[in-house]
């Protein structure tokens, strides 16, 4: 192949998966309160809501994740390449750390919007309610729990 060649082929094919990405990123995704669906447990463990993308699979994803009143999630690690969360309902306590401490932990109220390196190791709490957030990442994602 010809150095001559090389231009207009990379051009075609950075086109190409430009405009791919352009299409789907034209699909509207509309989702009202009430065809939001959490799937779980009615009581305890946190439930979960995809409403957009696959967390299990490459590419961007948002949950929404509600916690029952009480809920303690002990020191864990997502392996996300970029990971926010947005705090929809309640107040959610975030302690970073491989141990449970709770003279660690910040409130975050409903509103607060935060982000998490990848594999960093933190906790989460519903202490004083139930809690609902809002998380967008970029999967594959997953949770690997720290032993204590």
């Amino acid at each position: 192949m010809s150095i001559r060649m090389i231009g207009p082929i990379l051009s075609a094919t950075l086109l190409m998966s430009v405009l791919a990405y352009g299409q789907s990123a034209n699909t509207g995704v509309v989702k009202l309160p009430q065809e939001i669906e959490f799937k779980g447990p009615l009581a305890g463990a946190p439930q979960t809501a995809i409403l957009y993308g696959d967390p299990t699979k490459p590419g961007i994803f948002v949950t929404r994740v509600k916690f029952s009143a009480g809920w303690k999630d002990p020191p864990h690690w997502h392996p996300d390449e970029v990971r926010t969360v947005a705090v929809l309902s309640g107040t959610f306590y975030f302690a970073s750390g491989e141990k449970w401490d709770e003279s660690k932990f910040t409130a975050y109220p409903a509103g607060t919007f935060y982000s998490e390196p990848s594999k960093a190791t933190h906790s989460t709490w519903a202490k004083d309610g139930e809690v609902i957030i809002q998380v967008t990442g970029i999967g594959p994602s997953g949770k690997t729990f720290i032993s204590q």
